[in-house]
């Protein structure tokens, strides 16, 4: 990539970035507000690029542009929580070292595009485009968000929503006259389908974009008069006028003034669907002002890079990342971030018996890693007294039909999901029972999510929807003992009142805990074995990973024993659900109460595969 000569100009000159689904629009502004240079580029969804594919999208933007731009606002797309945005900020600065930016997502963008108020008052931006989202912020800075779900779950009054509505009313006024209407035979014509049914197997695999190109045809039927695409047209303006008062709602009571942003194709292009949505706002928010965003949101992302060329000129701090307040403000306390307590944890420690790991032979190589895992036995045994108190409290807690929650990022969370996935079919427990939490959701199982581990806030949101309380029991797992989503997992459930427990394998961590003054962040219990360095330094998938499974076999093992979930050393609570496990569940019947396997069968026959019923009846 080339790199531009700054340019003597009046002014700084200002890039903005905003990104999409769809495209990434580009523009650069002198300090007098000309434009000097103006595209767009392929779309970019920061949650579906990897660091390597966001690293070349810039770069090419980059390579683009007439000038070294001095400070730069960029909204994309996915960039929703703080890691996001501070994941973005440092891609940037690897293209344009030492400039000022805001890193935030599409929606601010937006919102940063609409004309100043005289008199500032909380704002919602209302965009409906081939999806919807409604998101709102206050002037002194409080968010809110609805929508945004995706075309599956959520984007109502969006062209996806009202392609989707589109099909099912055709298809259901098919099925009640026996014959297509006008919008049908319309949708038809747009998909070049010669038959009715040929709309399912289509609407099974259809793309995004299709569903939502099918609201052009809506919208033209509606202008010929056509009642069923009218009606599909006023009940999804009906709903995304509701999502954009309860964002309101959400931020201020109602009857308090707020202004109304519309942004995107959906409402900008087809006014009287606009006038539709800004009658339904206003017959239940009387305080409404509603303003079309007359500019592209491009705009807002420039704008942000004003403000922040700004505030480095009035000597403010350089090239944070803009984050909203509820994350900024939640912060991890100093001795649990410092990365000397990390330095000192075992797994971050060389282990002198593996120095010439790349030269042993496979044999020498095997009798290594063997006997330093032989070691972990006594380092858990070690651990004893935090495990009982640990057991004894779930195993309480299953008593009182509390819940079992693992927090963990990679390793440690793939693992606590791995767990929490065993109980069912082992102790015929309901799935709610035992639940896992990995940094980064279900992609992460399989392979890794950027800067998910980093989240606080996530790990705190992921057990605000869990709904934790007084009666469950939280066990963080961290190798290291310093990862963020723990710790914002483990601060939510103690706010909540449940039991916290951290398992760590950095004994360091206690002194560190020792030091909170905050009681809010601190764990009930600690369990942290010294598993002494990996044999392959810092990869916590070995010793660290495997001390993991055996504590976590030992907690929900002899909690499920003591809540008679077995008798003697047999799972009498099993769910016999295969070929395999219905042999067992006869041989277990069967050596319990010395019956024949033909009078076990039946037994459980006629217990409907209950093994601790059919034991009740035949002992």
């Amino acid at each position: 990539m080339k790199r531009q000569k700054p340019v003597a100009v009046s002014g700084p000159l200002l890039l903005g970035i905003e990104g999409g689904g769809t495209r990434t629009s580009v523009r650069l502004v002198d300090g007098q507000g000309s434009i000097l240079a103006r595209f767009q580029t392929g779309p970019a969804v920061l949650s579906l690029l990897t660091d390597r594919e966001l690293q070349w999208h810039l770069k090419d933007i980059a390579g683009r542009l007439p000038h070294w731009p001095q400070a730069v606002g960029v909204g994309l797309a996915g960039a929703r929580t703080a890691a996001d945005q501070e994941r973005l900020r440092r891609a940037v600065a690897r293209v344009w070292p030492n400039v000022p930016c805001v890193a935030t997502n599409d929606l601010e963008t937006a919102l940063a595009a609409a004309p100043a108020l005289k008199k500032p008052i909380p704002r919602v931006l209302v965009l409906s485009g081939t999806g919807s989202c409604c998101f709102g912020r206050t002037p002194d800075g409080r968010t809110a968000k609805v929508g945004g779900r995706g075309h599956v779950i959520g984007d109502r009054g969006s062209a996806c929503d009202i392609g989707l509505r589109a099909l099912r009313t055709v298809m259901a006024d098919l099925d009640h006259r026996g014959r297509l209407g006008a919008l049908g035979a319309a949708m038809l014509n747009a998909l070049m389908f010669n038959e009715p049914d040929e709309l399912i197997p289509w609407s099974v695999h259809a793309p995004k974009t299709e569903i939502a190109n099918l609201a052009i045809t809506v919208f033209a039927v509606a202008g010929k008069g056509d009642a069923l695409a009218k009606k599909i047209l006023s009940d999804s303006a009906v709903t995304l006028a509701a999502d954009a008062c309860a964002c309101a709602n959400q931020l201020v009571p109602m009857g308090t003034p707020v202004e109304f942003i519309f942004n995107g194709g959906v409402l900008l292009s087809n006014p009287g669907f606009m006038r539709q949505v800004t009658r339904q706002i206003r017959s239940c928010w009387p305080q409404a002002q509603v303003t079309p965003l007359k500019v592209p949101s491009v705009a807002g992302a420039v704008e942000l890079a004003r403000q922040e060329a700004e505030r480095m000129n009035a000597g403010s701090q350089a090239g944070g990342s803009r984050t909203v307040p509820q994350e900024s403000t939640f912060a991890l306390p100093g001795c649990l971030a410092d990365l000397a307590v990390l330095a000192q944890s075992p797994t971050e420690q060389r282990n002198p018996k593996s120095l010439k790991l790349d030269h042993l032979s496979l044999g020498a190589g095997i009798e290594l890693m063997l006997s330093e895992d032989a070691q972990i036995p006594a380092a858990i045994l070690a651990e004893k007294r935090s495990i009982s108190q640990v057991v004894a409290q779930v195993a309480k807690v299953f008593e009182k039909g509390g819940r079992l929650f693992y927090a963990g990022a990679g390793t440690s969370g793939r693992l606590g999901v791995l767990d929490a996935s065993e109980i069912p079919p082992t102790f015929r427990a309901p799935r709610e029972q035992v639940q896992g939490i990995i940094a980064g959701g279900r992609q992460a199982l399989w392979s890794a999510v950027e800067g998910a581990e980093d989240d606080l806030l996530a790990g705190a949101m992921a057990i605000q929807h869990r709904e934790l309380g007084a009666d469950d029991v939280l066990i963080g797992i961290a190798s290291s003992g310093r990862t963020p989503f723990v710790w914002g997992a483990i601060h939510e459930a103690n706010q909540r009142g449940a039991y916290t427990v951290l398992l760590s394998f950095n004994p360091a961590m206690r002194g560190a805990v020792g030091r909170l003054k905050d009681k809010s962040w601190k764990p009930q219990v600690m369990i942290t074995p010294n598993v002494g360095p990996e044999v392959l330094t810092g990869s916590t998938r070995l010793k660290s990973g495997t001390a993991t499974k055996l504590v976590l076999n030992i907690i929900t093992t002899l909690a499920m024993t003591k809540v008679g979930k077995v008798i003697s050393n047999l799972m009498v609570d099993l769910n016999p659900s295969n070929v395999k496990l219905r042999d067992r569940a006869v041989r277990i019947l069967s050596e319990l109460t010395g019956c024949t396997k033909e009078r076990a069968r039946e037994a459980l026959n006629e217990s409907g595969w209950l093994v601790k019923d059919a034991y009740e009846k035949l002992k």
